[in-house]
């Protein structure tokens, strides 16, 4: 069995998540959702996005947590921008995941099929900085399956991330990002 660098990192975010699960409990995980963000700058909208998101979901613990290989990023208005992205802003060799764990507030019943606002604190980890963070978003729970979304911003001051004066006209100082996925019961 091939052993991908994601499930490497889902396995790590699994465990971060303190499971402890009986054998009638099960998780929700999906490798396939899809994350998108945009900078909309004055002179400048730089658009990437990723079909590689994983993450999970523990019913028994209200638990959740995603994560993205950078590099997984495609899109960008060239191949330059994309390897600017990748090692001046990012520095995806040293910070190669983008993570989220955290905790549903809500009450949610994952067996009810319905859907749900919600609201998830946590921390989300960009470039090696953590910060703590409320995001809404919305879960669908139907047949065993369970769709989240999320809409968020992320200043990049808050992360670290440098921004020359002379491309501050191009580069946001927040980026709006969306999240899919569809995430399957697994026992």
């Amino acid at each position: 069995m091939l052993i991908r660098p994601s499930d490497i990192v889902l396995s790590v975010m699994l465990t971060g998540m303190q499971l402890t699960l009986t054998a009638q409990e099960a998780l929700f995980t999906g490798k396939t959702g899809i994350i998108h963000f945009k900078s909309d700058a004055a002179l400048e909208i730089i658009e990437a996005e990723s079909t590689q998101l994983s993450g999970a979901i523990n019913p028994a613990t209200n638990g959740i947590a995603f994560s993205v290989r950078l590099n997984s990023f495609h899109g960008f208005n060239s191949s330059v921008q994309r390897e600017h992205f990748m090692e001046n802003y990012m520095e995806a060799t040293k910070f190669p995941v983008a993570t989220f764990t955290g905790k549903i507030i809500e009450t949610v019943s994952f067996a009810v099929e319905g859907q749900y606002d919600i609201r998830v604190k946590g921390i989300l980890n960009i470039h090696g900085v953590s910060t703590e963070r409320l995001i809404q978003g919305r879960l669908v729970s139907s047949r065993g399956v369970i769709e989240v979304s999320a809409s968020f911003s992320v200043p990049i001051k808050e992360h670290d991330i440098n921004i020359p004066k002379l491309l501050s006209q191009k580069i946001a100082e927040t980026i709006y990002v969306e999240i899919e996925m569809v995430l399957q019961k697994t026992e």
